[in-house]
């Protein structure tokens, strides 16, 4: 009986140690990326996108819901790290920030935390009512838009990061020109006149709706843009996104569905 027990217990643990192995270990020194603000700003921008799909870890490595490790993000003293994996699997392990790190790595992980914790949380709820005319007259509203998936980006025209993105934006359009099942708009801040002007200079292949900044600071609450939504045919928020490798991401699997 004893052996059984122990064979039970040497299997456990092998168990447990083979799917240990399987996460992988981190891709970066988790320590050493914190030795100053430019290493991590660096690492997260190009290798972290909270907005897609992973799977989450504590820092003991147990999985935990996404929500609980954006919170964490938001509230906590930790960051994130991608662990070695195939190519199209995401898994994010939280890892403690060091006592002596920067603090300002902390209050931009805390920013960024917050942020993609509040997209999370308006993911499956409804875009909030709208009846919007764009640049050419042209009405649109949550009826005229059913049965279609809706691409929209939150912008202004003194937006460095929003204006950046233009070209990129401007050649999802391109790509997806064929399917009329999906509609590409943006809600600008500026007039009517302001916006004739700029897009003048820097097209948006994007309909531009004027006069938004009430709308996205009221009813959407944004505090941080460009934002980026992609609702589904139902209306209903897909996905919150804060850039363009997010949203290209993120559109390529709804246009899937």
């Amino acid at each position: 009986m004893q052996k059984f027990i122990s064979l039970i217990t040497l299997l456990f643990i092998f168990t447990i140690s083979t799917a240990q192995n399987k996460l992988g270990n981190p891709e970066v020194d988790p320590i050493q990326i914190q030795k100053t603000f430019s290493d991590w700003s660096v690492y997260q921008s190009k290798n972290i996108m909270l907005s897609r799909d992973f799977t989450a870890l504590d820092v003991l490595s147990k999985e935990i819901s996404k929500e609980t490790f954006l919170d964490q993000l938001a509230n906590g003293n930790f960051i994130p790290v991608r662990l070695k994996s195939e190519p199209n699997i995401y898994v994010y392990k939280l890892f403690k920030i060091q006592p002596k790190t920067d603090t300002s790595i902390k209050a931009t992980i805390n920013q960024i935390g917050f942020d993609a914790y509040k997209n999370f949380k308006m993911e499956g709820t409804a875009f909030p009512q709208f009846s919007f005319k764009d640049l050419n007259g042209n009405l649109v509203t949550n009826e005229s838009m059913k049965g279609k998936i809706i691409v929209i980006k939150c912008w202004y025209i003194h937006c460095t990061p929003c204006i950046r993105e233009f070209p990129q934006v401007n050649k999802l359009v391109e790509e997806y020109k064929d399917r009329k099942d999906i509609v590409f708009m943006s809600l600008a801040e500026d007039s009517v006149e302001q916006l004739k002007t700029f897009l003048a200079r820097k097209p948006l292949s994007y309909s531009v709706i004027p006069d938004m900044k009430e709308y996205m600071n009221n009813a959407l609450q944004l505090n941080s843009f460009p934002t980026h939504f992609i609702l589904n045919k139902e209306g209903m928020i897909s996905k919150v996104l804060p850039n363009f490798e997010s949203l290209e991401v993120a559109l390529a699997k709804e246009s899937k569905l």
